[in-house]
């Protein structure tokens, strides 16, 4: 088989690096990819927001299966485009994708079928959504309804702080058009989780639960990013509440969709929060998460590539996920000032022997190579992931394994899982 993987960051080493473990896989394409891509697969320079561009690739090399990893490409649609020429992809449709690509949608379909999630209202004016700030009592979660690279949420505990937001999305447009409509979401209180599900649009199989980390600094500090860390499993969701996840909201949600005459084919990514009432749903996105997909990836003992196809072709009742035993825990390196702007072309030294330790990974995010070394090339810059018996060994693996990584100005917080380790796991 020849596949070809959509995207260039961490959750795409991820997903190259277990797509390489099928022994009938022969050739792996990355468009982009990355410098630690490259080690596995042939990336290459292709305009990856034109979809007819990446479907003449596919087309030309004879590709078996194309899988995407970020959201825009599923938004824009490239899972039709490559349908229409009778390519096999993995992702969601255009219409599919409004799960992610709207969150009124999301809002709405939930609330027209009873699926837990928090109570909201949605403007598509600012005048309108600062007179109800100000009539209502904080705190206020603001979200922007579109795409904002996981930085569009806002939890706001004052007044002040979500006219800010409000400002932010309607008049600044610090989310570009994502931000034209808002929502004021209620704010729950609980554990934050994430499950994310392989679904065909009839069969839900739910992989193990992750835990990431959003704030920059330790103690949950500083501003939202894409995701500073992450560990799997949660030792919060037990047998009983992950049977619970399935039966009230994510096979509810498959059915919803279907209803609307919408068939979800894909990962359906839940972010959930366990309220004293149950579990609820804080998002949908559409698709695998990043960085929770690098602590995910490498405990699932099942051959995803064989899965996607059978994904694709509607046979998933006939498939089971399995585990590997252990936990693994993922820490995020970044660049110095990230979320907000930062310098790149610094070289990273110390990979080879960070990746050597045993149980250790070392996914490529934002990195690229420049006169034979490699060096950054973003603000999420690797994602050093570590596999143990406990979240102890697991954690005290992932951090030896960063000081062995130097490049100017790296950044990490050093908590990540920290709160997991006096917790029991069960799988």
């Amino acid at each position: 088989m020849r596949i070809l993987v959509i995207g260039g960051g961490g959750r795409e080493h991820a997903l190259v690096w277990k797509i390489s473990r099928n022994p009938s896989v022969e050739k792996i394409y990355a468009a982009p990819g990355n410098a630690g891509i490259k080690s596995l697969a042939e990336c290459i320079e292709v305009d990856v927001s034109n979809n007819q561009e990446l479907a003449s690739f596919a087309e030309d090399k004879g590709v078996s299966l194309t899988v995407v990893g970020p959201e825009a490409p599923l938004v824009a649609g490239i899972v039709d485009v490559f349908r229409s020429k009778g390519l096999r992809i993995f992702g969601s449709t255009r219409e599919a994708s409004q799960i992610e690509g709207s969150k009124s949608f999301a809002k709405n379909l939930m609330k027209k079928y009873g699926i837990p999630t928090g109570d909201v209202v949605i403007f598509d004016h600012y005048n309108e959504a600062i007179s109800f700030v100000k009539k209502e009592t904080p705190p206020f979660v603001v979200k922007a309804d579109g795409l904002a690279a996981g930085k569009g949420v806002m939890v706001c505990f004052d007044q002040e702080s979500a006219l800010k937001a409000l400002h932010d999305c309607f008049v600044a447009k610090k989310f570009g058009s994502a931000g034209q409509r808002v929502l004021l979401e209620e704010y729950l209180e609980g554990e934050e989780v994430t499950v994310k599900a392989l679904t065909d649009g009839e069969t839900v199989l739910p992989m193990l639960p992750a835990q990431d980390y959003k704030p920059v600094f330790d103690g949950d500090e500083g501003p939202n990013t894409g995701g500073m860390g992450s560990y799997c499993p949660v030792p919060a969701v037990d047998e009983e509440t992950c049977g619970n996840i399935v039966n009230a909201i994510l096979e509810p949600t498959i059915q919803a969709l279907r209803s609307e005459g919408i068939v979800y084919q894909g990962v359906l990514y839940t972010g959930l929060i366990l309220t004293r009432e149950g579990p609820k749903v804080l998002e949908f996105n559409c698709r695998f998460g990043d960085p929770e997909s690098q602590a995910i990836f490498p405990l699932l003992y099942s051959d995803l590539t064989e899965i996607m196809m059978a994904l694709i072709e509607g046979n998933l009742r006939d498939y089971r996920l399995r585990w590997s035993s252990g936990v693994c825990v993922t820490v995020v390196v970044a660049s110095k000032g990230y979320p907000a702007s930062y310098e790149d072309g610094f070289e990273i030294k110390g990979l080879d022997e960070a990746a050597k330790m045993e149980g250790v990974q070392v996914f490529h995010a934002g990195t690229a190579t420049h006169g034979g070394k490699i060096v950054t090339a973003g603000g999420r810059v690797l994602n050093v992931s570590a596999i143990g018996g406990d979240f102890s060994e697991a954690r005290k693996r992932a951090y030896r394994a960063i000081e062995k990584i130097h490049f100017k100005g790296m950044h990490f917080r050093t908590d990540i899982a920290l709160r997991a380790t006096q917790k029991v796991v069960t799988k």
